[in-house]
């Protein structure tokens, strides 16, 4: 992607991204077996549903009552140490958070290397805000991987 092109088109891009992942959400929803993963699931959909709706906002003029707030989450590293697990293959909960994991992390090296691409202050502040929330719904499947991965024994 090019910083030549016009804002409107990066928007779109965006916008485009961000109904995938809500759609990518939903899917891996259906194919969860446990409820807590489900569940998980479909509040990081629903938060896909809001950044669609920020940068349609955003589009359209209207930064007010929809503006992102800059988050500072953990990256954990969990998703650049393990491999992708293949979604076409039954799933168990730590599956699904490992993909989701690896999905954020490409999406949030999208917004960020945007950023990189443009001048402009206020765009770039608001791709480094859309990198910043991409990172935190990463921060949560890697939580949910590690939790899930290597749970807590009574021992220890």
């Amino acid at each position: 992607m090019s910083s030549n092109k016009p804002l409107s088109e990066i928007l779109d891009t965006a916008i485009a991204r961000e109904e995938g992942a809500y759609f990518f959400y939903l899917d891996l929803i259906e194919r969860a077996e446990n409820k807590e993963a489900k569940e998980t699931l479909n509040f990081i959909a629903e938060e896909e549903k809001k950044h669609r709706r920020f940068l349609v906002d955003y589009k359209n003029g209207k930064k007010g009552s929809t503006e992102l707030a800059m988050a500072t989450p953990i990256d954990y590293k969990i998703a650049e140490h393990l491999d992708e697990v293949d979604p076409d293959k039954p799933l168990t909960s730590t599956d699904i958070y490992l993909i989701a994991a690896h999905r954020e992390k490409r999406s949030n090296q999208f917004y960020t290397e945007l950023a990189g691409m443009h001048s402009d202050p206020e765009i770039k502040n608001m791709l480094l805000k859309m990198a910043s929330e991409e990172l935190k719904h990463k921060e949560k499947m890697e939580y949910l991987y590690s939790n899930t991965a290597f749970a807590q024994t009574a021992g220890g």
